[in-house]
């Protein structure tokens, strides 16, 4: 890695891991933040994204996006825009490749469900279930409970979309334990992680979508940002076939929010004059950030996603679908734990709220097929029609 700015993340200055290890049991020249992105890859949690929802709820197709796939190309586009910024790759791919830990089976339709379940009990938040993961539930040490991360790596997971000015049940916790500064700006490598995360699924969403036929192409080329784009990869290459240029399309696509997302962070720095990642933090505002001009366009291409693609009829009946999966699974879990099994009948040996949190953390960690497979031995299962399955 080429010398840090002086407002990046630097290792050597890292604020620690909640639990400490003797120098003894470090393995090899890493650092400290090569070491948080190693037990990312390196866990459960992490494996089971390939199992988990992007967009569509257990895609018959190989060449659909999941979780995993989705979180290896955000920390792909990250890399690339803390290189250029001069600011911690390894700490900025940890953060990308972690970020979606927390989601539940079959992405925000069990989110919806498993908070409608705790809806009286503190409610559920991937945000700060990927936390727990992470801190708590993650079994891979002799000596500590979770994988025992580094702060910045905790408090950039914790905070990677701004200040946490009201915390729920979950990140209170976590942050009495571990106190993550919930209430200031996150380092600039969480902040560009964040970013590489919307510039991800943005333009991916589409390619699936596509692939899916849920989209056309000139529904897409009614979004102005999608138009440009298209008539300049059109212009580069007018005979290529169309299923090429709709990949073309999305590079350029990515290619074009990234750049800006560069400049503007560069202009950001200049004027703020940020010189440590302690005034990153204390700046009162985001550094990493899209020009205003790429700001409208990207928000303008989300209203189109969520009109056209995350709320299509079809998506919507296979997440209530879901929803049912996962509410029908707390409610049976919750009548008899020891249908879970595993010693997580044991952890339920507590008074509510902890019991019902304690069902929604087995729930969570369930993939997709898994979820369908516990449902079908235990409630009959629903088909893909969302019938009852006899």
């Amino acid at each position: 890695m080429s010398a840090l700015a002086p407002y990046a993340s630097d290792p050597a200055r890292s604020r620690g891991r909640q639990y400490a290890e003797p120098g003894g049991e470090q393995r090899g020249p890493r650092d400290a933040f090569q070491r948080d992105r190693d037990r990312i890859i390196h866990s459960i949690s992490f494996r089971r994204l390939r199992h988990k929802t992007q967009v569509f709820i257990a895609p018959d197709g190989d060449h659909y996006r999941v979780r995993l796939t989705h979180s290896l190309e955000v920390a792909q586009i990250g890399r690339t825009i803390a290189r250029v910024l001069g600011i911690n790759e390894d700490l900025t791919e940890a953060l990308c490749l972690a970020h979606d830990i927390g989601h539940p089976p079959f992405g925000h339709a069990g989110e919806d469900a498993l908070q409608l379940a705790l809806a009286d009990r503190g409610g559920f938040d991937h945000n700060a279930h990927c936390l727990r993961t992470l801190m708590w539930l993650e079994e891979s040490y002799p000596r500590f409970p979770g994988l025992n991360l580094t702060w910045e790596m905790l408090e950039g997971l914790a905070k990677h979309n701004g200040p946490v000015t009201a915390p729920n049940w979950a990140m209170r916790a976590l942050d009495a334990e571990f106190p993550l500064d919930l209430g200031s700006w996150p380092s600039l490598e969480a902040q560009v992680a964040a970013l590489a995360d919307d510039i991800a699924y943005d333009n991916h969403d589409i390619d699936d979508g596509l692939r899916a036929g849920l989209l056309t192409l000139d529904q897409i080329l009614t979004v102005p940002l999608v138009r440009d784009c298209w008539d300049r990869v059109k212009q580069r290459h007018p005979d290529a076939p169309e299923d090429r240029l709709l990949r073309e399309l999305v590079r350029e696509q990515i290619g074009v929010m990234v750049n800006d997302l560069i400049t503007q962070c560069q202009a950001n720095i200049r004027a703020s004059n940020v010189s440590s990642v302690e005034a990153v933090r204390a700046a009162g505002q985001p550094i990493a950030a899209f020009s205003e001009e790429m700001g409208e366009a990207e928000r303008t291409l989300k209203r189109f996603m969520y009109k056209n693609l995350y709320h299509h009829p079809q998506q919507l009946a296979a997440s209530e679908r879901a929803q049912r999966i996962v509410g029908e699974l707390f409610a049976v879990y919750a009548r008899d734990p020891s249908l879970m099994g595993e010693g997580w009948d044991s952890r339920c040996l507590v008074e509510e709220p902890a019991r019902s949190r304690t069902i929604a953390d087995y729930i969570a960690g369930m993939t997709d097929r898994f979820a369908e497979r516990a449902h079908n031995e235990l409630c009959g299962g629903i088909d893909r029609r969302g019938t009852p399955s006899t």
